[in-house]
């Protein structure tokens, strides 16, 4: 790691997202000294690692603070009232590495120049450890600076490098809104067990247990998914018969490829604005 006490890791907003990382990096060895929290409303769950660990927290950043990162994890329409309150802690080697949805690098070189700046888009299941977050950084990165932001961001899930910047709506349309997707097919499958004649409650735990379930195998499985898939569908069976409807033309894989494509339309859309 690149920050230390006397050059901390600042993180600016522990909402749900940057709460879920705070608390992976204390279960992860990480120094509680080298970390400065900036919120002015810590939740309770945030509030209780800051005790627990006794970590620095403020309001807002002071001048005579001088972090070696400071991770950005604000909602975007808070941007521009957050950024001004970093100005004095923004030093040429300060990395900034952003969770910020739909803020591009430009703003971020706009409010403190040509420094060096990582944008990060995590998912949701990183608030359990199983998210996975891609990461384009700048030119001015180091590979020092890389390496401090993979373990970081390591505390939580899986991390992927991103080539460009452009690259961060395509992601958005797959891992970032993904899991939204995964539960619509929860709900969706909980539904067809109702409509085929089990009572409410059944179907909708045997519909969680099964996706959640079937996403572990997938995550400790060295196998591919669809090598998976084919390991459970006998010839003529009951999974063949569903796969056949799921599997068809007008099936999922064409309506997903149709709903990534809306989310990466809207987030181009979002991040033009």
């Amino acid at each position: 790691m690149i920050f230390s006490k006397d050059r901390p890791f600042l993180l600016v907003g522990a909402g749900k997202m940057g709460g879920a990382m705070l608390a992976g990096w204390m279960a992860e060895g990480v120094e509680p000294s080298a970390v400065v929290i900036s919120d002015p409303s810590p939740s309770e769950e945030v509030v209780k690692l800051i005790q627990t660990h006794q970590i620095r927290h403020v309001t807002v950043p002071d001048s005579g603070l001088r972090p070696a990162v400071i991770m950005v994890a604000v909602k975007p329409q808070l941007m521009d009232a957050v950024l001004p309150t970093l100005s004095g802690c923004v030093e040429p080697d300060t990395l900034l590495l952003s969770v910020a949805a739909g803020t591009p690098v430009s703003k971020f070189k706009g409010a403190f120049g040509d420094v060096p700046i990582a944008r990060a888009m995590p998912n949701t299941p990183a608030m359990v450890g199983r998210g996975v977050t891609a990461v384009y950084p700048n030119d001015k990165v180091t590979e020092a600076q890389k390496q401090t932001v993979g373990q970081l961001l390591s505390a939580v899930g899986n991390v992927v490098w991103l080539d460009s910047e452009e690259q961060i709506d395509l992601v958005t349309g797959v891992s970032g809104s993904g899991p939204a997707y995964v539960f619509w097919l929860a709900e969706c499958l909980a539904q067809a067990g109702v409509e085929a004649g089990l009572p409410k409650d059944t179907a909708h735990q045997l519909a969680v247990a099964t996706v959640t379930g079937a996403g572990e195998l997938m995550h400790q499985s060295e196998e591919t998914p669809s090598a998976l898939r084919k390991n459970v569908t006998s010839p003529n069976g009951t999974t063949a018969a569903a796969l056949d409807v799921l599997m068809a033309d007008t099936g999922m894989e064409p309506l997903m490829v149709r709903a990534v494509a809306a989310a990466v339309k809207r987030a181009k859309e979002l991040a033009a604005a």
